[in-house]
């Protein structure tokens, strides 16, 4: 009996292709989260350099095309992602099992890093769409929303969903693409968990500003 290996071959070429995409793709929106948090937090200095900065992107376009396009890349990402998610009850529990028998850190992280994405989907669809349909953002306009209370708790949520999801991905990325080493995998990941506390103090530090901010 002949076997063809053509259609490996071709699957196996397809799903590295892919790898790459999900690696480039989390890696933008990795970038764009530390960067988007640290010009959102811009609002601690002052109302108007916030407002500066977001009118800065008004003006260029960046907002109503990059806004978007950013969008597209974070949906592409999850599909992507998916791929080796198990969505049936039995995957899930199989999954589980062996992250309970292994005992092994990096396999919880992947674990946390699979709920947390589930549920960034939905809440970070919600906020894109809230602020894309509600251009341009401003201060006043963010702490306003933030003051309805519901947002405030929906934003408690998703804060550290985000950044812990962002961190692991960061460091999977490094450990998967061989930019850490073995040897270099425990200094990696208390640095890694230091910049995660610090972006979600930054994220706590910037709603509190918006919860309290003056619209007058």
């Amino acid at each position: 009996m002949s076997i063809s290996y053509a259609p490996a071959g071709k699957s196996g070429k397809w799903d590295g292709t892919m790898d790459w995409l999900q690696m480039l793709s989390g890696a933008s929106l990795i970038l764009f989260m530390w960067c988007h948090m640290l010009l959102v937090s811009s609002v601690v200095i002052s109302p108007r350099l916030m407002n500066g900065i977001a009118e800065f992107f008004e003006a260029t376009g960046m907002a109503q095309v990059g806004g978007p396009l950013i969008f597209l890349v974070f949906l592409t990402h999850f599909v992507l992602a998916a791929r080796k998610i198990p969505f049936r009850f039995e995957g899930q529990k199989v999954i589980w099992q062996h992250a309970r028998m292994m005992h092994h850190g990096d396999t919880w992280l992947w674990v946390i890093q699979v709920v947390s994405a589930m549920l960034i989907l939905v809440m970070g669809s919600i906020h894109m769409w809230v602020v894309l349909t509600d251009l341009p953002i401003t201060a006043a306009k963010s702490a306003a929303r933030v003051q309805t209370g519901f947002w405030a708790v929906f934003y408690l949520f998703l804060l550290p969903l985000a950044e812990l999801h962002v961190g692991i991905g960061f460091y999977r990325i490094g450990v998967k693409w061989g930019f850490i080493k073995d040897r270099e995998r425990g200094k990696f990941k208390r640095g890694e968990n230091i910049l995660t506390l610090t972006f979600i103090c930054i994220g706590l530090v910037t709603l509190a500003r918006f919860l309290f901010f003056s619209l007058n």
